[in-house]
């Protein structure tokens, strides 16, 4: 989707330098446009809510892995918490 492109790189300039510690790290760097769940994971809405990134997180180990990539209505098809 060629929409999707320039919100997708600008999240992932963001998350790619960053070297999150805790929640409160990543709270920061975006604000209210992200929800935790359970085992680490991280929902980012990205492109004025058009699209959904989730991601678990390790912070120990300071890397983080992306689970899904999608729109809105395909992230709602999914169990966030097994993707």
């Amino acid at each position: 989707m060629p929409e999707a492109e320039k919100p997708l790189r600008a999240w992932y300039g963001i998350a790619s330098r960053s070297e999150w510690k805790s929640p409160a790290d990543i709270k920061a760097a975006f604000g209210t446009n992200i929800d935790f769940v359970a085992d680490n994971r991280i929902i980012f809405d990205v492109g004025g809510n058009k699209f959904r990134i989730v991601v678990r997180v390790s912070y120990r180990y300071k890397n983080m892995m992306i689970r899904f990539v999608g729109t809105h209505r395909q992230y709602d098809r999914i169990d966030v918490e097994t993707v």
